[in-house]
């Protein structure tokens, strides 16, 4: 039986044929020495290129994950101080009323406070409500009145609460119509 293929009568000729039928394959094939010492030279570059490559992308990841951690712990001392602050502060406000409590009262003082608070109470009973004079969006004149605090107790218009105090007569009106009629009998 012959083969198909003929590789010819010389050896070279042979190896020529061996070799263009592997690349054509797609396999990296050497024919010479000098050619086997270049093809590893090569592959070393190639995979020293490939773990230069994984080097950088780990050291990216070690930078981002340092950095995510800094971060984090920046986070937690500032908490930490904020803690720290908060603590200092509730400390200092019980030590303040510790002090209080442990300082003698001075009744005299307590005593001038209560009347003092007194007066203010009975000066802001005896403040009558006043009224404040506005404009409605129409233009129309009103009265808006106050309660002794300064909110608002009631608004009406000026033309309503004109009549209705014309209608009224004060405490003093009263009394002097009084002594009047009382005259007159």
């Amino acid at each position: 039986m012959q083969s198909e293929q003929t590789w010819g009568n010389n050896p070279s000729d042979a190896m020529e044929a061996v070799v263009e039928k592997a690349q054509e394959m797609g396999h990296a094939v050497a024919e010479t020495a000098q050619q086997i010492g270049h093809a590893a030279a090569q592959k070393a570059a190639e995979v020293g290129t490939a773990v230069a490559a994984k080097a950088a992308q780990v050291r990216k990841a070690v930078a981002k994950r340092a950095a995510t951690v800094k971060k984090a712990a920046a986070k937690r001392a500032g908490a930490a101080k904020k803690a720290v602050k908060k603590a200092v502060a509730g400390a200092r406000k019980v030590a303040k009323k510790a002090m209080k409590k442990a300082a003698p009262k001075k009744p005299a003082k307590k005593a001038a406070r209560k009347v003092a608070k007194k007066k203010t109470a009975k000066k802001a009973a005896k403040k009558k409500a006043h009224r404040t004079t506005m404009y409605s969006s129409k233009g129309k004149k009103l009265y808006a009145v106050r309660d002794a605090k300064g909110h608002f107790k009631d608004i009406q218009t000026y033309k309503r609460a004109h009549s209705m105090d014309m209608k009224r007569k004060s405490k003093a009106e009263k009394v002097a119509a009084a002594k009047k009629k009382a005259k007159k009998k």
